[in-house]
């Protein structure tokens, strides 16, 4: 059980993450495969510039690869430059406006603040240290938690029996267990 809470923990972490990334490549007319490529050129080493490095690091189609970094290319954020070796193959760098959008549209300030929340602390799990990091980054975006109905501050026990505080609904053990939209995470300790 604390393996996948974890595990959904850092998914929920992830996608947080994502969307604050995708807002900002949106506003520049990029999809998030276009940010998935910009990321990858700008950690990846000589060897594996290539557009077939790419399409593998990233488990998607030549075509979509190859699509995706012509526009990158046409918006000025990409360069390919042929192999001195070998002709037939072709290397890629971020220009410099690429690495500027790069570095514009990472949620470095974002993650920052999380981050912050549990620099000092100790953890007995990684879900423990996860929960602090989680909750910040909600905050920040002005997010809806999407928490368990369990750990939601209207989820109560009428007669022995689970229900939503929110909506007066029964709930079953299996759909306490669920995520919600409404959810309103239980006040800390």
């Amino acid at each position: 059980m604390q393996k996948s809470y974890t595990f959904r923990l850092v998914e929920r972490i992830s996608m947080l993450l994502r969307a604050e990334e995708r807002k900002k490549y949106v506003a520049l007319g990029l999809q998030p495969i276009h940010a998935q490529i910009l990321d990858y050129l700008g950690r990846c080493n000589h060897h594996s510039d290539t557009p077939a490095a790419v399409t593998e690091y990233l488990g998607l189609t030549k075509g979509t690869v190859s699509q995706s970094i012509t526009l990158l290319e046409n918006k000025g954020y990409v360069a390919k430059t042929q192999d001195e070796e070998d002709g037939r193959v072709s290397h890629l760098a971020l220009t410099e406006a690429g690495w500027e959008l790069l570095e514009h549209a990472k949620p470095h300030d974002f993650f920052a603040e999380a981050e912050q929340a549990v620099s000092s602390n100790k953890f007995a799990s990684l879900a423990e240290a996860l929960e602090p990091i989680l909750a910040t980054l909600l905050s920040a975006g002005n997010c809806r938690t999407f928490g368990e109905c369990k750990t939601c501050v209207h989820f109560i026990v009428v007669d022995n029996h689970y229900q939503c505080g929110l909506t007066e609904l029964p709930l079953s053990w299996r759909d306490s267990e669920k995520i919600c939209r409404n959810h309103e995470p239980l006040p800390a300790c």
